[in-house]
This record gives C-alpha cells, sequence and structure tokens, in this order.
C-alpha cells in the first residue's frame, strides 16, 4: 500500500527536524561568543545613534544582524560587520593571552612577537575562537533549511491519510477475517498512537521556538514565522565567516611585511572608526519578557 510505504520516511523526516531544531534552541542560549556578538552590534549601534532617542537601546531588530555588511564607515574603508567582528575578535584574543599569561618561556617566541604588533596578535589569538562559531552553530545551518509549511504540516496530513485508509477499510465490510484488512487495522493504530506522541512533541518544540526568539527579541515571534529566527543567523554566521577569512588575510600579509622589514616599526595609531546613524534597526527599549527568566 502506497501510505504504508511513504509513512516512515516522512515520520522519520519530521522526528529528525524536531530534533535538529531543539538541538538549534540549545546551541543560540549556549554559545557565548554569538551573545558577545550581539552586544558588540548593540553597543556599535548606540555609539552611532548617541544623541538620538535610540543612543542608549536595549535591544535591536534581528533581521538587522543581515544588514550589517552593507552600513559603511563615514571613509568607506570598512563595515560595520568588518568593524564589530574585529573587536570581538581582539577581544576574545586579549582574554586568550590573559588565561595563558601574557609572557612566554621561550626566547624564539618573544623575538617573533617583537615584530608583530599587539593588536596583531589578539586578531592571531582571537581567530579560531570566530572561525569555530560555524561549527558549534550546525544544527542551526540545518535548522535554517527546514520548509516551514511542509514542517507543520506532515502530522497533519499524514493524521488525514490515517482517516482516510481506515474509512475505506471500514467500507470492506465485516471482512473482519481478511489478513490484509487486519494487518492494516493493527499498522494504522500504531499510526495513531505515534502521530499523538510526535504532535505533542511538535508543541512543545515550538514552544521552545517562541521562546528563544523572544529570548533575543521581545514580541518577534508574534510577527514573524516561527523558523525564521534561524535563517538569521544562518546568513549572519555565513557573513561572519567571509569577514574571518578577510582578517586572516590581513594578518598573514602584516605578518609577511613585519617578517620583511628590520628593524620592526612601531605600530601606526588608527583613527577610530566612524559610522552614520543606524536609526532604523534599534529600538529604544525592551519589554522583559518572561520567557527570558525561563533558561
Amino acid at each position: 500500500m502506497l501510505f504504508r510505504s511513504s509513512y516512515d520516511p516522512e515520520i522519520l523526516n519530521l522526528k529528525e527536524n524536531l530534533q535538529t531544531i531543539e538541538l538549534s534552541c540549545k546551541e543560540l542560549r549556549t554559545s557565548r561568543i554569538f551573545l558577545r556578538l550581539l552586544e558588540a552590534i548593540l553597543k556599535a549601534g548606540n555609539r552611532m545613534n548617541a544623541g538620538t532617542a535610540r543612543g542608549n537601546a536595549q535591544g535591536f531588530n534581528l533581521t538587522a544582524l543581515q544588514k550589517l555588511s552593507y552600513v559603511k564607515s563615514n571613509d568607506g574603508k570598512t563595515t560595520l560587520l568588518h568593524f564589530v567582528v574585529e573587536q570581538v575578535i581582539c577581544s576574545e584574543g586579549k582574554r586568550r593571552l590573559i588565561n595563558k599569561g601574557s609572557e612566554e618561556d621561550n626566547e624564539d617566541s618573544d623575538r617573533k612577537k617583537e615584530k608583530v604588533d599587539k593588536d596583531t596578535q589578539h586578531l592571531m589569538l582571537g581567530l579560531p575562537v570566530l572561525q569555530g562559531l560555524g561549527l558549534a552553530f550546525s544544527n542551526v545551518k540545518k535548522a535554517a533549511t527546514i520548509d516551514y509549511d511542509s514542517f507543520i504540516n506532515t502530522c497533519p496530513n499524514l493524521t488525514t491519510r490515517v482517516n482516510d485508509v481506515r474509512q475505506l477499510i471500514t467500507c470492506c465490510g465485516n471482512a473482519e477475517r481478511d489478513q490484509f484488512v487486519r494487518e492494516t487495522k493493527g499498522f494504522l493504530e500504531e499510526c495513531e498512537e505515534e502521530l499523538k506522541v510526535i504532535r505533542e512533541e511538535q508543541t512543545r518544540v515550538m514552544e521552545l521556538v517562541k521562546r528563544t526568539t523572544e529570548y533575543y527579541q521581545a514580541g518577534s515571534s508574534k510577527n514573524t514565522q516561527s523558523l525564521q529566527l534561524f535563517a538569521i543567523v544562518k546568513d549572519f554566521l555565513d557573513m561572519v565567516d567571509k569577514v574571518c577569512v578577510d582578517i586572516t588575510k590581513k594578518v598573514q600579509k602584516k605578518n609577511a611585511s613585519s617578517i620583511e622589514s628590520s628593524p620592526p616599526r612601531l605600530p601606526t595609531p588608527r583613527a577610530p572608526v566612524r559610522f552614520r546613524n543606524l536609526k532604523t534597526y534599534f529600538t529604544p527599549e525592551i519589554v522583559s519578557s518572561e520567557s527570558e527568566n525561563e533558561f
């Protein structure tokens, strides 16, 4: 029977998607680096919006994550995304340097570091932390590819098909002794029990998605597609990966020039990076949500 052959693959795919989504929520709630990036974006946005009503925002629209690479500095030399990622990388580099001790016993290492300025050293130490973010969010990236309509409708569609088959079997009359009828009824009963469990599990997981979305942006889960959070984060992570590649190339180029130069040059003081106001995506205040306390 066609339904019997297609039921198992469909229900298995639904179970896998439920597991992926639940693990995605866990990744989003427990990633220190991701939260550091969001904090850095909020801080940068408040600096850009200083003197305006949004200059002391407590949060921002999550869709802003997809726009950061388009916001350029006043001199056009960098983007807000590059600036924020580099700041977080440097911060993580400093953190790692402090954790392992600022002094090393190896004299060769000391001589090499004399030719590398502190900013570059911090970038070198912090880069692996940001480069590992995509791997840490593997389930988020998978969840971003799940078709929401198909995911939501699979269980109701299977339930409808179970009822249709049961009605068809009923039309077979009193053929209770027919082996096919008995086996089909047994299969349908198993399907109904399994679908009942799956419906409860899906309700629980979607509530977790709602709370996770609320955690990052109060009120956003009421007006957006329920799985949109994962797509936004995936796009953001892809952009962060590209920035990390750019920064890696910059560090390698700087290291090569430092080794060739003799004597080592003092690092050139960098002019502060300035951006225009970014009002669109920042909110003056965020109303606290009960969901925030449920994590």
